[in-house]
């Protein structure tokens, strides 16, 4: 069936490379820079920005240039499409939206660029569950619906090791850093009206994410639900919570582990594991 409607997305969803070509959903990089070492996201080896996080070197993501949107754009254009939907992270988060805003006013087929107000695989679902209408010949209404539906009903629940990097990239205060590494205290954090919010303080490691678990639970409830589990540089600490949601969750459609990007885990540090709750 012809696809009348094509989706793209940034880097910040998380989903693997063989899903998007499959879904054939576009995917605008976000780049990192370390140090003078700038690229896309996709290529930047999660090694060596674990080791400049650590070593205190100097991380930066920056948004894909407005040109980037533009040139994609135009190439579904040319391919025959009626129109585009561009779904992407928390404008709060990232000036991605502000870039592919400015591209989708140079082309001439419809771009609706969407703010989602969250990140990773609560953008990612979001993405899937546009990209799987759009297969199916929807148009752009029921494509921006099925989207809607995805990620305003989605929840993240983030564990972090430590809130620092987070304030080094400037999306939480100092004073909210100093407070949660006080008493070996681990912040719990969700995402609310596109900013990150701390959700609970648990005291210890082993208590955080055992309330991560749980609160992901409660949240999944006895509805049906796709789960993710995603990480940064923590996959035994993953496998052990997708093994316990595995457990305890009911009814799941779709389970995925994933390692977050690049962007995402430069914020967020070493050792971050996240658990997406999309309910079907």
């Amino acid at each position: 069936m012809h696809r009348r409607v094509a989706v793209v997305t940034d880097s910040t969803a998380c989903l693997p490379a063989q899903l998007t070509e499959k879904l054939g959903v576009t995917v605008a990089q976000i780049q990192v820079r370390i140090g003078d070492y700038v690229d896309d996201e996709a290529r930047v080896p999660v090694p060596k920005l674990v080791d400049a996080l650590r070593d205190d070197v100097e991380v930066v993501t920056v948004p894909p240039d407005p040109g980037a949107f533009f040139w994609a754009y135009q190439e579904l254009a040319t391919a025959g499409v009626e129109a585009v939907v561009s779904l992407h992270v928390s404008n709060e988060l990232s000036r991605t939206v502000e870039a592919a805003s400015e591209a989708a006013r140079q082309v001439r087929v419809p771009v609706h660029v969407v703010d989602t107000k969250t990140c990773g695989m609560s953008l990612g679902y979001a993405v899937v569950a546009a990209a799987t209408v759009a297969g199916a010949g929807g148009d752009a209404q029921r494509v921006l619906t099925a989207a809607r539906h995805a990620y305003d009903r989605s929840t993240e629940l983030i564990y972090v090791d430590t809130l620092e990097f987070l304030r080094r990239g400037g999306r939480i205060s100092s004073a909210a850093a100093l407070l949660g590494s006080a008493l070996s205290m681990k912040p719990l954090l969700s995402m609310v009206d596109g900013r990150i919010t701390a959700v609970e303080k648990v005291l210890g490691a082993d208590r955080a994410m055992r309330k991560l678990v749980d609160l992901s639970v409660r949240r999944a409830g006895g509805g049906a639900v796709d789960l993710a589990v995603e990480h940064f540089d923590a996959p035994e600490k993953a496998a052990g919570v997708l093994e316990q949601l595995r457990r305890k969750v009911p009814s799941v459609r779709r389970f995925m582990i994933t390692q977050v990007s690049s962007a995402l885990g430069a914020h967020l540090g070493p050792g971050a594991v996240g658990v997406t709750v999309s309910p079907v």
